[in-house]
């Protein structure tokens, strides 16, 4: 390997620290509800906002930023996003109410456009034959920030049970859902002072010409013979993209896209709707509704990370080898397997309180009024966690919510494990990565950012929805219908799928403009 190869890869590192930043800033939030919506009431709608106000946020950012970088430049784009990470979280620790809590979220669901300035940079600055590679590693990066902050939640949650005299003198103990937010201020700054010592993208100086600044980022990339032609390069290409630019946006209605556009919204739906990011942001409170504790559920998402990031890893080996489509049919098969298993290991189960068990519930939870209910059976989660609520009051349920669940579920937390454990597995293994991809490859060349900004915008406003709603679902609907909603969402998915989209790998961009039917086959 080269003294450019390795530059190259150092780049990519650095750079795709903004992947990690938002897989930990994304999943977070899901060791820290469990206590926010105690401490501040907060009811079904308020904790759908918390969880999905930084994606909301980033709908905006993804407008504004996103430009920027253009005007800005990708370097001071990316250090306003590690700042906007760091705040984001120190805000959200010191947050004294919801509102302040969903802004200082909503601060760091603009550095989400990190997602779309990271691979930018680095598809700049790569060289041709590894670029793919590359730009995987902030794929990959995302997956490990999701592990990453699993596992922290799970070691401040330990931490905060240890009777040493540090523990109270940090608030570890009383304050642990700050601690959860805000240690995510320390990569931020790290990732903040590493970007000084990466330099500018060479195209954005070829844009702005800053040639003799693109030259010397260059002399870093590649030998000094190569530099003229690299520059000639860009040129012609920025040129091109000159000319174009006007005709772009008349050409994302053109009727022969119809269908491609169907596939990717077909596509970009299919990855939200059925659940994704309900598990992610959600992994703890869903384990807990099994009864198996919080410390047990905390547990049980550290190993949802690894799962999913071991799933995403095999993607990325076997994407080019078993191609797109197999492995899109493969993901919405498990998906809505998966989802069923989860689905039915929650209505199997019935609910209980017996005269014992409510005997060991908290000192501030009044015995008298649940004595109505000892020994009544209940078949669903909807019916006993109403029947709670309307006896010792929202709030102090919504406190204390775990504790009773595991003193009166009676069901098989391992089948619950199991079906969500498959879930991210098969979401893994093709959802992920492949939806990325194939947008990549279905549109033509000349439209292909301003479409993938398009869809992607449809795809995050989903996210957004399956966040927000999730709360209500679970109160309304209970938790075996709704996994069992995502899993039909699965199906449908996987019908279309099946019926509209042909298999990418191994075929020119032209080749399947034609099958697409973006343009005539030349006789």
């Amino acid at each position: 390997m080269d003294d450019y190869m390795k530059r190259a890869i150092r780049l990519s590192l650095v750079v795709s620290l903004g992947g990690f930043l938002f897989g930990f800033d994304a999943s977070v939030i899901s060791g820290v509800i469990g206590f926010v919506v105690p401490e501040f009431g907060l009811d079904d709608w308020a904790q759908g906002l918390v969880v999905g106000a930084p994606t909301l946020a980033a709908i905006i950012g993804g407008i504004t930023l996103g430009p920027l970088s253009d005007v800005w430049g990708r370097k001071r784009i990316l250090q306003i996003v590690a700042l906007l990470y760091a705040v984001s979280a120190i805000a959200s620790a010191l947050a004294p109410g919801f509102w302040v809590l969903v802004f200082a979220r909503a601060m760091g669901g603009f550095a989400f456009v990190s997602l779309l300035i990271a691979p930018m940079y680095i598809s700049e600055t790569a060289p041709a034959n590894v670029r793919g590679m590359m730009v995987s590693i902030n794929q990959l990066n995302i997956m490990v920030g999701f592990s990453a902050a699993y596992f922290a939640n799970y070691l401040m949650l330990q931490i905060s049970g240890l009777t040493a005299g540090w523990v109270s003198a940090l608030g570890l103990d009383n304050h642990i859902w700050r601690w959860m937010l805000g240690i995510e201020a320390i990569p931020a700054l790290a990732y903040f002072f590493l970007l000084f010592r990466v330099p500018e993208s060479p195209r954005w100086l070829v844009v702005n010409n800053r040639l003799d600044e693109a030259k010397d980022v260059l002399l870093q990339l590649m030998p000094a013979n190569d530099i003229d032609f690299a520059l000639q390069r860009m040129q012609e290409g920025i040129r091109e993209d000159l000319s174009q630019a006007s005709a772009r946006l008349r050409e994302l209605f053109r009727p022969e896209l119809k269908k491609v556009f169907a596939i990717a919204i077909i596509v970009g739906i299919a990855q939200q709707i059925t659940g994704i990011n309900a598990v992610y942001f959600y992994a703890p409170s869903i384990f807990e509704q099994s009864g198996v504790g919080t410390d047990a559920a905390f547990a049980q998402a550290v190993w949802i990370g690894i799962i999913n990031l071991v799933f995403t890893v095999l993607a990325m080996l076997l994407i080019d080898r078993l191609g797109r489509k197999p492995l899109l049919v493969a993901g919405l098969a498990g998906v809505f397997i998966s989802m069923s298993i989860a689905a039915y290991g929650f209505d199997q189960a019935t609910y209980q309180l017996q005269p014992e068990a409510i005997a060991h519930l908290s000192e501030e939870i009044d015995a008298e009024k649940l004595a109505a209910f000892s020994g009544t059976i209940y078949e669903n989660d909807v019916e006993f966690k109403h029947a709670i609520r309307s006896s010792i009051g929202e709030d102090l349920f919504r406190q204390y919510e775990s504790e009773f669940i595991e003193a009166a579920v009676n069901m098989n937390p391992w089948i619950v494990l199991i079906g969500i454990a498959g879930f991210v597995a098969s979401f893994a293994f093709s959802l992920g990565p492949v939806m990325w991809v194939l947008f990549g490859e279905i549109f033509p060349n000349s439209i292909r950012g301003l479409a993938i900004s398009a869809v992607g915008f449809v795809n995050s406003l989903v996210s957004f929805l399956v966040q927000f709603l999730f709360p209500w679902e679970l109160t309304n609907l209970g938790t075996a219908l709704t996994f069992f909603i995502y899993g039909l969402f699965a199906v449908l998915g996987l019908v279309l799928v099946v019926w509209l989209l042909p298999e990418t790998s191994g075929k020119s961009l032209e080749e399947l403009e034609v099958e697409l039917g973006i343009r005539k086959e030349k006789v």
